[in-house]
């Protein structure tokens, strides 16, 4: 088991980034494929970015393509989201998970989720 803490969210306005991080407990979390989900008020969780063990090989949901940027350090035990131009349906609670890439991520352990708030 991996213990996951998110952390980075708040409100900002649109145009806006944001730099998410993601901290595993242990350093198990260098064994696992890294995951960011996201779930908007009212919708279910869909997932958002994932990156690879060894952090070279990412992949990205369509709909945030070319202003997320999924990233790792190994050796501090974190996961990082940087979301550029942000936009108000960005809005809603982002997830950290450990797992592996796969149709397009089977979670394992989930965080306990950070909120973001986009204003129009």
């Amino acid at each position: 088991q991996v213990q996951l803490v998110e952390s980075g969210g708040g409100l900002v306005q649109a145009g806006g980034s944001l730099r998410l991080s993601c901290t595993a407990s242990t350093r198990a979390f260098s064994g696992y494929d890294m995951g960011w989900f996201r779930q908007a008020p009212g919708k279910e969780r869909e997932f958002a970015a994932a990156v690879r063990v060894s952090g070279g090989v990412t992949t990205y949901a369509d709909s945030v393509k070319g202003r997320f940027t999924i990233s790792r350090g190994n050796a501090q035990n974190t996961v990082y989201l940087q979301i550029n131009s942000l936009k108000p349906e960005d809005t809603g609670v982002y997830y950290c998970a450990a797992g592996w890439i796969a149709s397009p991520f089977q979670p394992v352990n989930w965080g306990q989720g950070t909120q973001v708030t986009v204003s129009s």
